[in-house]
């Protein structure tokens, strides 16, 4: 999708330059410190792939002692912790709700049914012995929970052979992690690595779930975001990821679950482990991952968990570049990236601030970026004159010195100098837009704001009109600011055959694009018609002054 995207803006970049270039104008008128080594390579080597769903005892039920679930509840979520194995089964966002067909409508389900996060495993030094903690029988403290105002801790405890294990869940209100706190008893002198199951992917709450699924992957953060997709990983491939990392996670379109290493002084997460899952078709929806811990000799361990939106706010409170979870613009991300964020800021302050549906924001978001653009498009327009006066001492000149490039590049560079003609001076108010359109189709098709946001007919901003109105209304309203824009243009054929091209191409390419892309884009070329129109009224006035000006 990214790969499409991209060569798709370049085309427009190409499309809105070479002409100009290609065919002039006529002559007629012109670490935290103190962080831990990682896991050694043998520890990472000996880990066995985490169990199937189907095979992980700490959903399924026991003969010997069923197991319970211990509720957390806050504004934000719900959070169901099983008595087997004291992990993670089930994650609530009650402010989210799913759009998937099968559950439309319930809040926001982050575990996949009959899968659990969080599971531990202790492998000793040396990768000799393993504890499976998946299927130990854990007591917890209570069994309801509710997180108001103050932090809150829900505790389980469980003993078998001699080894003691306490894990502690402290939870805050108004926050979509938490912190875990366990305890080994009996492990020895010599510590041991933990092992953090991350399940084998979030479950998909999205109506177009192969969509969802393609943006299915495995993000790592040590001096920088990295992203494995699952798609990348065949069936049984196993991938090991090396260390240090601050955090952990896996993410869907729209949601992200991550262990987080970001308290100072304690240890980073040593490495992952990725091994691709089977394939029931062409999407790849699972990957099994585990994380690696060093855990010392007195037996104590500490990371935090994000289960919740992929929300700029939400993330970028957390720090250590968590908003960044989401890596998307390839080769131009240093560009898109930082563009993408400006853009999301100024569209959330303008719907909260100026209290507009995001539609409308939208339409006004294109309307001041065209506002501000206002003055270059001016000198564009007087650059354009001046090339189009000159055009007839070009011609001259490169009939005279056809045979002597370097003698043509010499006079055409004193024309130009002589009349204060930019040749490119017309291609700089085309491509300053161009980063903010790129950005845009990244943005909507990860912001979780414009998630199901109906406006007028569209029943979600995210997504493709359903009925293909605005993407064609775009295409007319890009036909007539060309059509518009080569008033008093010298005829060109190729520049025609371009006013029809474009348009159509435009709205192909566009058709299943994000509505709230298209409208954006609509509302550009709108409200730059009048510009273009004044722009071409001057230029009838000025180009016969400019002509007689330009005659030897």
């Amino acid at each position: 999708m990214e790969r499409r995207v991209i060569l798709a803006v370049v085309l427009m970049i190409i499309v809105a330059i070479a002409p100009n270039i290609l065919w002039p104008p006529k002559p007629t008128a012109g670490r935290p410190d103190g962080q831990a080594a990682p896991a050694p390579d043998s520890v990472i080597q000996a880990v066995p792939p985490a169990p199937r769903p189907s095979d992980r005892p700490a959903v399924r039920p026991s003969a010997v002692q069923p197991a319970e679930t211990a509720w957390v509840t806050s504004p934000l979520y719900r959070l169901g912790f099983s008595t087997r194995g004291a992990r993670l089964v089930s994650a609530e966002l009650l402010e989210y709700q799913s759009l998937a067909s099968a559950d439309s409508g319930q809040p926001v389900q982050l575990v996949p049914p009959g899968d659990a996060f969080l599971g531990h495993r202790l492998v000793s030094a040396g990768g000799r012995d393993t504890v499976v903690v998946d299927d130990w029988d854990f007591r917890p403290s209570e069994t309801t929970l509710l997180a108001s105002g103050e932090p809150a801790t829900l505790r389980f405890e469980a003993e078998r052979g001699g080894t003691r294990i306490a894990i502690e869940y402290h939870v805050v209100a108004d926050e979509y992690r938490f912190t875990v706190r366990g305890m080994v008893a009996g492990l020895g002198a010599t510590g041991a690595t933990l092992l953090i199951d991350l399940a084998d992917g979030l479950h998909s709450v999205e109506s177009d779930s192969m969509d969802d699924y393609r943006h299915f992957s495995l993000v790592t953060k040590a001096s920088k975001t990295e992203r494995t997709d699952f798609s990348s990983l065949d069936p049984g491939e196993r991938e090991v990821l090396e260390g240090p990392f601050e955090w952990v996670g896996i993410k869907s379109k729209y949601f992200l679950a991550a262990a987080l290493a970001l308290e100072a002084g304690q240890p980073q997460f040593g490495g992952a482990i990725a091994v691709g899952a089977p394939r029931s078709g062409k999407a790849a929806t699972r990957a099994d991952i585990t994380l690696t811990m060093p855990v010392p000799a007195a037996g104590g361990f500490t990371y935090q968990f994000y289960a919740g939106p992929l929300e700029y706010r939400h993330l970028s409170r957390v720090g250590h570049s968590l908003d960044d979870a989401n890596p998307y613009g390839w080769i131009f991300r240093p560009i898109i990236q930082p563009v993408s964020v400006f853009v999301v800021n100024i569209l959330l302050w303008m719907h909260e601030r100026l209290n507009l549906a995001y539609g409308w924001v939208l339409i006004l978001f294109g309307v001041v970026v065209r506002v501000l653009l206002w003055p270059l498009n001016q000198k564009a327009m007087e650059s354009g004159i001046r090339m189009q006066a000159v055009a007839p001492l070009i011609k001259e000149v490169q009939d005279r010195y056809k045979g002597e490039p370097e003698r043509l590049q010499r006079e055409m560079l004193r024309i130009y100098k002589e009349h204060k003609v930019n040749p490119f001076g017309g291609c700089l108010p085309m491509l300053l837009p161009m980063p903010i359109l790129l950005a845009l189709f990244f943005v909507f098709a990860n912001t979780i704001e414009f998630r199901g946001v109906p406006f007028l007919w569209l029943p979600d901003l995210s997504r493709a009109d359903p009925y293909y109105i605005i993407p064609i209304l775009m295409g007319l309203s890009m036909y007539g600011l060309s059509k518009v824009g080569q008033i008093g243009v010298p005829p060109n054929p190729q520049m025609k055959m371009m006013l029809y091209f474009m348009p159509i191409f435009m709205t192909v390419l566009f058709l299943n694009f994000a509505s709230g892309l298209n409208l954006y884009y609509a509302a550009q070329n709108v409200f730059s018609i009048p510009q273009q129109y004044l722009i071409a009224k001057r230029r009838l006035r000025e180009a016969p002054v400019a002509k007689a000006a330009a005659k030897p």
